[in-house]
């Protein structure tokens, strides 16, 4: 994942929100779900980012995260395979997540000296409860499926022989419920802590960019 990539799902996600569906699905293409972000771009995006920041200094990335926090219909995540980072993290903000028993989950934050982000410093603790949000964000515990099942970061978990043809099935039912009705059940849901997911994505957001105005200084000593 890099900017290019996080600005053209905004979008994507922007003209979702206005046409006729009832949901939106994200997944992944091939074996993976996600790898994470790309790691040889991200600081360079960062340093650019922070130069032509507005006063909020909002990224890319973190936009995206806002999209996400702010979309107005049910979000279904398809996990068909390895998530790492972002693939990991933005999960907490959707309303369900269904994962292929091959799928993995792993945020290596701390072995690679970065920072939590898409709202999981608050999602995490929420859903999974405080000590099992820090073996993830701490400690790069990898989960399987059945274990981030759980531990309530995935609905449900179906074998992968059968998992594209079994959700699809289980999708194409949800498309015929009230398309009104379930996004205002959503907002009642959602409405009650948006603005701690906000205050968690700005917060992540000004942890990354102190990290790399500190690598930036230390590099020119």
């Amino acid at each position: 994942m890099n900017k290019k990539m996080y600005i053209e799902i905004t979008q994507a996600l922007d003209e979702a929100a206005k046409d006729d569906s009832v949901l939106t699905v994200l997944t992944g293409k091939g074996d993976y779900f996600t790898s994470g972000n790309d790691l040889n771009r991200s600081v360079e995006d960062i340093s650019d980012n922070e130069k032509m920041a507005s006063d909020r200094g909002v990224l890319e990335f973190t936009k995206f995260v806002s999209k996400l926090i702010d979309y107005p219909k049910p979000l279904v995540a398809l996990v068909n395979g390895p998530a790492i980072g972002i693939g990991v993290t933005h999960l907490g903000l959707c309303d369900i997540v269904y994962a292929s028993d091959r799928a993995t989950f792993l945020t290596p934050f701390s072995r690679l000296a970065l920072r939590p982000e898409g709202s999981s410093t608050f999602t995490f603790p929420m859903i999974m409860g405080p000590t099992k949000a820090a073996q993830m964000l701490l400690f790069n515990r990898k989960l399987t499926a059945g274990e981030a099942c759980a531990v309530g970061l995935v609905t449900e978990v179906f074998p992968d022989s059968s998992f594209q043809k079994e959700v699809w099935q289980r999708l194409k039912v949800y498309a015929q419920l009230p398309k009104d009705s379930l996004a205002l059940s959503k907002q009642l849901i959602r409405g009650m802590f948006k603005e701690k997911l906000h205050e968690a994505n700005n917060e992540e957001y000004k942890s990354i960019i102190a990290t790399v105005s500190s690598e930036e200084r230390s590099e020119e000593h």
